[in-house]
């Protein structure tokens, strides 16, 4: 298994999307309750945030894969989670 890195900023909407999307995932799924996810947000470590390359946000990487950027869908981060359990 392995962690998802989820950077993210306090106060965009697409990232509250993004939460209650995983949320609603993790009660359809109970697999993917046990994937470990490390929420970054972006300004508060911000040297971190600037090794990863993105632009937006929400953006949900697997090690250094970005698998995820932008306006989240459920499908997309269920595909991010089903990778994680590979």
């Amino acid at each position: 298994m392995k962690e998802i890195t989820y950077f993210y900023l306090k106060n965009c909407p697409f990232c509250r999307q993004a939460d209650q999307m995983i949320q609603e995932l993790v009660a359809q799924e109970t697999k993917f309750s046990a994937v470990p996810i490390n929420k970054i947000e972006e300004r508060e470590q911000a040297d971190l945030a600037n090794e990863y390359d993105y632009y937006f946000v929400p953006c949900l990487y697997i090690g250094k894969a970005k698998m995820m950027e932008g306006v989240p869908t459920l499908e997309k981060i269920r595909e991010v989670f089903l990778a994680a359990l590979d």
